[in-house]
């Protein structure tokens, strides 16, 4: 293993919510990344021999008390090293310049302005638009570095020591509306740090493989699995690490969608030989639901109902030391968990910020820094088919996040209706792959309608497709509007209780993708 991280960059996570993306954009140019906590010392750094040291965003200011920062003995080193936003604050602070707050922060689209094409910003336009996301801005540059990009309204963009050894970028490179973002990091990587590409998904899984079957050693590992890509994937890997002490559990909470849970079941059993039972635990669920209407209380109690289950049906099966999740690193950083445990809750997702404190496992959780597409990639090299890893994403907590109200059998199996047409249509008029997340909610609205000649007040579903590279932003789709009208008249007509259909124009941010 020590291999594969050979040459590799290491990340400081700060708190922001785009640490992971800085490891992915990394990764994608198969260079092996690591994030670690920013107090993480010289030595342990030392020891990983890595090319180049990023230094993420995050929430804080440096000029206050607590702000987090790093063993300041790392300027000192031979490395490159390259801050972003709040990173770019954290070098600036420590090489005796000046970060202030003056209450003109720039958030969203900004153009920059370049003033060296060389070095970080080789072969970059002259004029780039780049995604900005911050309130504090450098207002003195430390002494002997220089300003190589600014922007239109005259805030320092980016600046470098003499050398480029030290450079800092106050915009985000990693983040997909930069436009030009992987050609600077390309030049951070490969011209500044002289990085190899030397790693790949097939690395990741065989990394993975010797840590697992390490980890869980003569122990046996229970597989919460769901249906979903990422579930799937950790069930695949796990079985190929230990084979026959990993017994997969579908957990059928009655949140799923419309035959998932047969369907599921004989995807694994006979598809993929993986050894999956099915347990029906939805009266459990339900009971507990009765009345809930908070999204974030929905989610701790699903949470605590699947550790509540697994933990009677491990004691039933044997002995299971081990849990086995399909958590990826966007629930880690939407449930306010970062490396530097600096990050803010956006929402609690069941496998993260939803577990309760104390359990009789000890979590095994593979895919906990990868995104979806990563793990697409990861399921690929497995050779899981392809009906299985190109499904949309769906949450853990099922169709209990895509109810906005109360959980119910009657409200469960009308959206479940609604939201099986929906992708019916979708595959049917080849719409689905070109979408990346796509599925019906069902809002606690009633509307006046007329069917035969009648009053109705019935229901009202939402209709949600978007387009995303990872998950962490996100754009509307702009669908056809023969498919929306198509959907809308087949829910209209084939779904009891609904009678009105609408589709949502909101992308991400200042949305989520989920409506809950």
């Amino acid at each position: 293993m020590k291999k594969l991280k050979k040459g590799s960059v290491l990340i400081l996570d700060f708190g922001s919510q785009y640490t992971q993306l800085i490891a992915r954009r990394v990764r994608e140019n198969n260079v092996y990344s690591e994030i670690l906590p920013p107090e993480t010392s010289l030595d342990t750094i030392l020891s990983k021999n890595p090319k180049a040291i990023i230094l993420s965003g995050g929430p804080a200011s440096v000029f206050t008390d607590d702000a987090p920062t790093f063993d300041e003995n790392i300027l000192n080193i031979d490395i490159p090293i390259l801050g972003i936003c709040y990173g770019l604050h954290l070098l600036v602070h420590h090489n005796n310049g000046f970060v202030e707050s003056t209450g003109e922060g720039e958030y969203g689209f900004s153009t920059i302005k370049i003033n060296k094409s060389e070095g970080l910003c080789n072969n970059m336009s002259s004029s780039s638009k780049v995604w900005m996301s911050h309130m504090d801005q450098v207002t003195v540059i430390p002494k002997d570095w220089e300003i190589i990009a600014h922007s239109s309204n005259n805030i320092v963009a980016a600046l470098a020591n003499k050398d480029h050894t030290r450079i800092a970028t106050q915009f985000h490179p990693e983040v997909s509306h930069t436009e030009e973002g992987n050609i600077l990091l390309n030049n951070f990587l490969f011209h500044i740090s002289r990085c190899e590409r030397n790693w790949t998904a097939g690395d990741f899984i065989e990394e993975q493989i010797t840590s697992l079957y390490e980890t869980i050693a003569s122990d046996n590992i229970l597989v919460g699995v769901s249906g979903g890509v990422d579930s799937t994937v950790v069930a695949c890997l796990i079985n190929k690490a230990v084979g026959e002490k990993c017994f997969a559990v579908l957990i059928d909470h009655g949140l799923l969608r419309k035959n998932e849970a047969k369907d599921c079941v004989k995807a694994l059993k006979e598809g993929l030989g993986i050894n999956i039972h099915h347990y029906d635990e939805s009266e459990l669920f339900f009971t507990r639901l009765k009345g809930i209407t908070d999204p974030e209380i929905k989610r701790k109690i699903i949470g605590d109902q699947f550790i509540q289950s697994f933990d009677r049906i491990s004691s039933e099966v044997g002995d299971y030391k081990f849990l086995g999740q399909g958590t990826l690193y966007p629930d880690i950083i939407e449930s306010g968990v970062s490396a530097g445990k600096t990050a803010h809750v956006i929402k609690s997702h069941h496998n993260v910020g939803g577990l309760p404190d104390e359990m009789n496992f000890e979590l095994i959780e593979p895919l906990k820094d990868l995104f979806k597409d990563e793990v697409r990639a990861v399921g690929k090299e497995l050779d899981i088919p392809d009906e299985l890893i190109l499904r949309h994403p769906f949450p853990g907590p099922g169709l209990g996040v895509r109810i906005i109200g109360e959980v119910t059998r009657g409200r469960v199996a009308m959206l479940q209706d609604a939201d099986a047409i929906y992708m019916e249509v979708l595959k049917e008029t080849g719409e689905y792959h070109n979408i990346w997340q796509a599925f019906a909610v069902l809002i606690p609205v009633k509307t006046v309608g007329v069917m035969g000649d009648q009053r109705t007040y019935e229901n009202l579903i939402s209709l949600r497709a978007v387009t995303s590279v990872d998950g962490m932003t996100a754009d509307w789709y702009r669908m056809p509007a023969d498919v929306l009208s198509i959907v809308s008249n087949k829910i209209v007509n084939n779904v009891k209780g609904v009678n009105r259909v609408v589709y949502d124009i909101t992308s991400k941010p200042p949305g989520t993708i989920e409506w809950e």
